[in-house]
């Protein structure tokens, strides 16, 4: 199995970064994650982000950019984003009540695509479970954003536990999308007596995980993302537990 980067999310801290960014960010650092993919930054100005990230050895991997913003404020996002040294700038849900007149999303993404690309940046689109909950025309949401934009202008960020959760295989999925595929969220859950799901620490649900490393390595996956939307723990000590079982179930075979 092939050397991937181990990266969170650091959504699943926002109950602690919202009090100290600065020291969440050194716990984190201090647990063994290599990078960390942002999802808002906490008021810290980008130059000292970058030179925190620097010192404590992370890498910022991109960050979840809200759909509002990319149309509001792309540029600054940009610019935060080329400072910190991120490449992937990724919208990571479309709101509900814009969930229709998908082709204006579309040539949305399109325009966005082409402007992260002048400025040396990837975007990356991360979904939920209504790209595979509705259609245009005959093909999912989440396959026909990706037949409408090329290959360069938008690259796939697979949150497989969604993927799970509507019934795909997330296996074949991440095949699919092999060499597309450049970031992985990776995340457990078990089903909830309403339906729903309750997210878990790595190992503890129903997700077959080495499986899905297997296939991420296959697919040629660079980053595998713990992402944790809802713990039961204490956060700081769920994403401890997901590190430990990658190093007892990942690391130890690279």
């Amino acid at each position: 199995m092939k050397k991937m980067g181990i990266g969170l999310q650091m959504y699943t801290l926002r109950e602690e970064t919202d009090k100290d960014f600065r020291s969440v960010l050194r716990k984190v650092s201090e647990l063994g994650y290599e990078g960390v993919e942002f999802a808002g930054y906490g008021d810290v100005p980008a130059e000292e982000m970058r030179d925190l990230l620097q010192e404590l050895n992370l890498k910022a991997i991109g960050s979840h950019v809200r759909y509002h913003l990319l149309q509001e404020n792309l540029e600054k996002e940009i610019a935060y984003l080329k400072t910190i040294g991120g490449h992937y700038i990724i919208c990571p849900n479309i709101p509900p009540e814009d969930r229709k007149d998908w082709q204006r999303h579309f040539e949305f993404f399109q325009s966005v695509g082409k402007e992260a690309q002048k400025h040396g940046l990837q975007f990356a689109y991360h979904n939920h479970a209504f790209e595979f909950e509705n259609k245009v025309e005959d093909q999912l949401v989440f396959d026909a954003i990706y037949h409408f934009l090329s290959d360069s202008l938008a690259k796939v960020e697979m949150d497989i536990g969604w993927v799970q959760f509507t019934g795909q295989d997330p296996l074949a999925y991440i095949a699919k999308y092999a060499g597309r595929l450049p970031l992985l969220h990776l995340k457990d859950f078990r089903y909830a007596s309403d339906g729903s799901i309750d997210t878990l620490e790595l190992g503890k649900g129903v997700i077959r995980l080495p499986e899905v490393l297997q296939a991420a390595s296959n697919a040629g996956v660079e980053w595998l993302i713990v992402e944790q939307d809802q713990c039961q723990n204490p956060p700081l000590e769920s994403v401890s537990t997901s590190m430990k079982w990658l190093q007892d179930n990942y690391l130890i075979h690279t």
